[in-house]
């Protein structure tokens, strides 16, 4: 996970099912994104600022936001808003140390989408090996 693949709205592009997908695979939001990302209006409408988050949009919280955050936690338990309010205050590198040790370990990572673990080889690798070091 890299801030590459935090979007606009809070989505960490590195637990969905598009980007964890073997095939089709789409490479997140703020790079050239497959499927349902390419027309999302979220993105484009931040996408004039690569760097931008919605949070420092003077329309934050808009209602395309609220739905889609709505839709989120309704269905898989997390908040693209409550990820922003997380940003805004603590920074995007804290952000994603958070993210890490709660979406990823020796397994794989967790899909929020298909609620199953994805076995990257790099991450699991990498994993495997900090738990070697911290237990000697």
């Amino acid at each position: 996970m890299n801030i590459k693949l935090i979007a606009p709205c809070g989505m960490n592009c590195g637990i969905c099912m598009g980007y964890l997908r073997e095939r089709n695979k789409c490479p997140g939001c703020r790079l050239q994104p497959l499927g349902s990302c390419r027309k999302c209006r979220i993105r484009l409408c931040a996408q004039t600022d690569k760097r931008k988050y919605c949070f420092t949009c003077n329309k934050y919280p808009c209602e395309r936001l609220t739905h889609l955050d709505n839709r989120y936690r309704t269905k898989y338990g997390m908040s693209m808003t409550n990820n922003l309010v997380y940003i805004k205050r603590k920074g995007i590198d804290a952000f994603i140390r958070k993210e890490k040790k709660k979406w990823q370990n020796s397994k794989g990572t967790f899909c929020v989408h298909h609620r199953k673990y994805y076995k990257d080889s790099a991450v699991v690798n990498k994993l495997t090996r900090n738990k070697q070091k911290t237990k000697k």
